[in-house]
């Protein structure tokens, strides 16, 4: 089936450091000329997001993300709950997250975005869904939203935006499909990083205290995925759904020496789910973005299954 989609909807999971993976998945999608009209993103998939809605291509994006080093991406991290105990608000501090958000994004307001772009986070004093941007609220910068949408508790504090508090929207949508089911679309691609519900092995664990945490919020986050994908599915009057998953260790959340990886991984994903749902694309070039050599095969752990193509019947929303 050869699928020529005029609105082509691009939605971005979270998944921390593993959410460079969909940074390969816009180049493959530039290379077959798949070019998203409407962005909608949650968590680390939200500053992917924003990049992309702010007009940067896979060249622009690429040097930015990659430009920061190790030790400055670790000197986010404080530690602070193993010095304050539990009396600590989070283990990262808000505003150096700020700060690097305001120097990665070259527009810092959702008026300044060539594309519309859906960003979504949790309201910590009601629990409900909030989107901030297109259809949604844009009474704060994009910067706020992104950082809201980061909020993960205990890795950092609640951020207030118009008296209210904001936490991670990965806590209620970790892959917002059904936000996305609002949108008009022909097609939608969603790229899923997010965690998984088996258990990591021992060297990833870290702190009993974080590694209970990351295993209550990993179990309840696979599942709620997993029921977005099968409502798509089961939906008839929702747009056909590709879903690339890239083949990437899904415990590499803060893995920040991996981007290459991940961006390869998300790149041959990409390609590979195209062209099981079309058919009609042009091949991968050999080798993928930000591939060496020895990395072709996929670290052990990921998920099975590959790319999938879902699909509802026609075009349009929900």
């Amino acid at each position: 089936m050869t699928i020529q989609p005029q609105r082509v909807v691009l939605v971005l999971s979270g998944g921390g450091m593993k959410a460079m993976a969909q940074v390969g998945v816009l180049r493959a999608l530039e290379e077959v000329d798949l070019r998203p009209a409407e962005i909608v993103a949650t968590s680390a998939g939200a500053l992917m997001g924003a990049l992309i809605a702010a007009g940067q291509s896979y060249t622009q994006i690429v040097p930015r993300l990659l430009g920061l080093g190790h030790r400055e991406l670790r000197a986010l991290i404080r530690l602070s709950v193993l010095v304050h105990g539990l009396g600590s608000r989070s283990v990262m501090k808000p505003e150096p997250v700020r700060d690097l958000l305001a120097a990665l994004l070259p527009v810092h307001e959702f008026d300044e975005l060539r594309l519309p772009l859906r960003v979504t986070a949790v309201d910590a004093d009601t629990g409900a869904l909030v989107v901030f941007g297109a259809g949604g609220r844009s009474d704060c910068s994009l910067v706020d939203a992104v950082l809201a949408s980061m909020a993960l508790p205990v890795y950092l504090p609640p951020i207030l935006i118009g008296g209210h508090r904001y936490v991670d929207g990965g806590l209620l949508q970790v892959l917002p499909l059904d936000v996305a089911a609002a949108v008009p679309a022909d097609l939608v691609v969603a790229v899923d990083v997010g965690p998984v519900a088996a258990s990591p092995p021992a060297g990833h664990r870290g702190p009993p205290l974080l590694a209970a945490h990351d295993r209550a919020l990993a179990i309840m986050m696979a599942a709620q995925r997993r029921g977005a994908v099968e409502a798509w599915a089961a939906a008839p009057d929702r747009a056909p759904l590709i879903l690339v998953e890239p083949q990437l260790d899904p415990h590499g959340t803060f893995a920040f020496d991996r981007a290459d990886e991940f961006i390869g991984a998300g790149y041959r994903a990409a390609h590979a789910a195209l062209a099981a749902h079309a058919g009609a694309w042009p091949e991968a070039p050999a080798g993928g973005a930000g591939e060496r050599p020895g990395e072709t095969d996929s670290p052990p752990g990921r998920r099975a299954g590959g790319p999938r193509a879902l699909g509802g019947g026609g075009g349009g929303g929900r």
